[in-house]
């Protein structure tokens, strides 16, 4: 009985230590990511290489990974088996080993040194399988077939053969280099993408994400179909600062999806509304999440062009899904939401108007003082803590528990995205080595035969299919690298080409057969996925018809005259409302067959930009003159009419 009691007694103490061991480590992951971003090392007297202090950020995540994650997902385990335990004190000494050790490995690097072959043999591996942990078998099975073709490459005849690389070689320049593990990408990650996941995580324990929720349905519930119009705003709002799809169905969609249910919608098209409103809460300004910033460092832009650039793009994809949700409200006779549950705006802002202050400073901070982004993230999270201590919402304040946790809560929402950048830099490393990256760009833009078109084409499909499965910052750095260099080779704009990749690459989350989003979305909707994913599709057409338009058309990137970018803007939300009528059917009344295919052949007049080519102006022009004329026939039919006629 006893030895009994002392087994339990001992299993009791090991799992404390773990978690005491797995607090620590998230607590110092995150304040050396905030004593980074502030320059606190230097200020201290202590000069590191950029590649120390990754080293160092990837041997915690790795410790923190093999603690947290099981070998098998799903499997609960408080106590890590002796196999990870090992694995993560492997992470830890390799990271820290190389941190300590950079400058003289980097003097000994071509001497292929055995420490040096064993910390990156350790690091790629352990990544590797951290990634599969974290992330699932996406991304690792792209990153293996990348690794393997470094060996046989210089075999492969023609257009894709690549330099011979051995292993040494291999890992030692994938695991130490700044052009792989300890590069850019990685950069991002540990200082920007982090401190923005604090301030989400502080802005959601203060009561901000509340705030977010309660103003769009103070906004939007009033409106026919105001339940789908506030899972859109809402969505919009919350994805902007979370920068990731899943997190904000998750943080948004167990109130709306219910909502939308309650008011009329079905549970597909219920799932299908969030799941796309909270995929294009990414491309959303002015925080976009954490891709805007690594375009912006990948373009070597200042991060507002990125932002201006994005604005456009933007307004289209959101005024499509309020006009797509008003539509369908409008056809199936859904009402707005009860008066009841609908509070005024002003009740609500009166209540959370604090909650404006950090993104006044955030904004202030990129857009004015020109700050870095991650400076200017944490001068936004000082604000929310000041505003959650002080104010609080409805009666609830911010505690320094919630502060606390929300630090321990950010490394473990960084494990993933760490993993994740680790196998998008052995990409970028196998590109660079082998130059597999060049050959690629050439095959490319061989395929598309040097017609745009259809290289846009190639890269769209591409940009779906490889982006399946995987989270959108990893998509993004995938394509960046491997899609982008032909676009721009074959002439379209570096903003463009990258704005265009990003936009496809994002819609893979909705698109079957592996559409994310959706089947999260359904999940909570108790709707059949695949259903969902091909609602999807259709309700969110316009993010996969509005990358095209904005390579041809720099206006729609709101570069150009104020004139022009008015009328390209103009024009392109007129086409989307009138084709979006001919796929529902609903006009400003039911619309016959006939009608709705007139609705959508006059949309695609007015989506093509005018600065498309010499005769772009004439499709607006005829455009505007044939909407006209379906207009007036609309009003005058539903004028003389006894009673709507239905849609076909």
């Amino acid at each position: 009985m006893r030895k009994a009691e002392s087994s339990q007694d001992l299993l009791v103490r090991l799992e404390k230590l773990v978690r005491f061991v797995k607090t620590s480590l998230a607590v110092i992951l995150v304040l050396m990511s905030m004593a980074w971003s502030l320059n606190l090392f230097s200020a201290v007297g202590l000069v590191l290489f950029p590649e120390q202090f990754l080293a160092a950020m990837i041997g915690l995540g790795l410790a923190m990974v093999f603690l947290h994650f099981p070998i098998k997902r799903g499997r609960v385990q408080n106590i890590p088996p002796w196999f990870d335990m090992l694995a993560s004190i492997a992470g830890l000494t390799a990271g820290f080993y190389v941190a300590a050790t950079f400058p003289d490995l980097s003097a000994r690097v071509f001497e292929a040194p055995l420490d040096a072959k064993i910390t990156g043999f350790l690091l790629v591996v352990l990544c590797v399988e951290g990634l599969r942990r974290s992330a699932g078998f996406a991304l690792v099975i792209i990153v293996a077939v990348f690794i393997a073709y470094s060996f046989v490459g210089h075999l492969v005849p023609g257009a894709l053969e690549t330099r011979k690389v051995g292993l040494n070689q291999l890992v030692i320049y994938l695991g130490l280099n700044s052009s792989a593990l300890l590069g850019l990408v990685t950069l991002i990650a540990t200082t920007v993408v982090i401190v923005f996941i604090f301030f989400g995580q502080l802005l959601s324990r203060s009561g901000g994400t509340q705030f977010f929720s309660d103003i769009s349905l103070a906004t939007m519930g009033g409106f026919r179909g105001g339940s789908a119009k506030i899972a859109i705003f809402a969505s919009s709002l919350f994805g902007s600062v979370s920068g990731v799809a899943i997190a904000n169905i998750v943080a948004t969609g167990v109130v709306t999806i219910p909502l939308m249910k309650k008011g009329g919608y079905s549970a597909r098209m219920a799932a299908a509304i969030e799941a796309v409103a909270s995929t294009g809460g990414q491309l959303m300004p002015p925080v976009m999440g954490a891709v805007a910033f690594l375009m912006a460092d990948f373009l070597e832009l200042p991060y507002r062009e990125i932002v201006i650039a994005a604005l456009g793009p933007s307004i289209l994809y959101y005024v499509s899904l309020f006009i797509q949700a008003d539509l369908e409200a409008a056809r199936d006779g859904i009402k707005a939401v009860e008066k009841n549950l609908v509070s005024s705006p002003g009740t609500v802002m009166r209540k959370g108007w604090q909650f404006t202050l950090p993104f006044i400073a955030l904004i202030g901070a990129l857009f004015f003082w020109n700050w870095r982004p991650e400076t200017a993230a944490l001068l936004a999270c000082v604000v929310v803590i000041f505003v959650g201590l002080i104010f609080g919402y409805e009666g609830r304040r911010m505690t320094l528990q919630d502060v606390w946790n929300a630090i321990i809560a950010t490394a473990y929402d960084s494990l993933e995205i760490l993993m994740i950048v680790a196998g998008s830099g052995f990409i970028i490393g196998v590109l660079q080595i082998t130059g597999l990256g060049f050959a690629l760009t050439a095959l490319l833009v061989d395929m598309g035969g040097h017609n745009l078109f259809v290289l846009l084409l190639i890269s769209g499909a591409l940009c779906i299919v490889l982006g399946m499965g995987m989270p959108t910052l990893g998509v993004y750095v995938l394509l960046a690298v491997l899609i982008a260099p032909a676009l721009i080779e074959s002439g379209v704009r570096p903003l463009a080409a990258h704005m265009f990749i990003l936009y496809l690459g994002m819609m893979s989350l909705i698109t079957p057969p592996v559409a994310v989003a959706a089947f999260f979305a359904a999940g909570i909707a108790k709707s059949t996925p695949m259903m969902t994913g091909w609602t999807c599709m259709r309700f969110g057409w316009t993010a996969y018809v509005v990358p095209f338009l904005f390579v041809v058309s720099p206006n729609l990137l709101f570069e150009g005259s104020a004139l022009n970018i008015l009328l390209a803007l103009g024009t392109a939300i007129a086409g989307v409302w009138f084709t979006s009528a001919g796929l529902v059917g609903y006009l400003l009344q039911p619309i016959s067959f006939i009608e709705r295919c007139a609705n959508v052949g006059v949309g695609i007049l007015l989506l093509i930009p005018h600065d498309l080519a010499s005769w772009g102006i004439w499709t607006d022009a005829f455009g505007i003159l044939f909407a006209a004329i379906i207009l007036i026939s609309n009003v005058y039919q539903s004028s003389h009419s006894d009673r709507p006629r239905r849609s076909i």
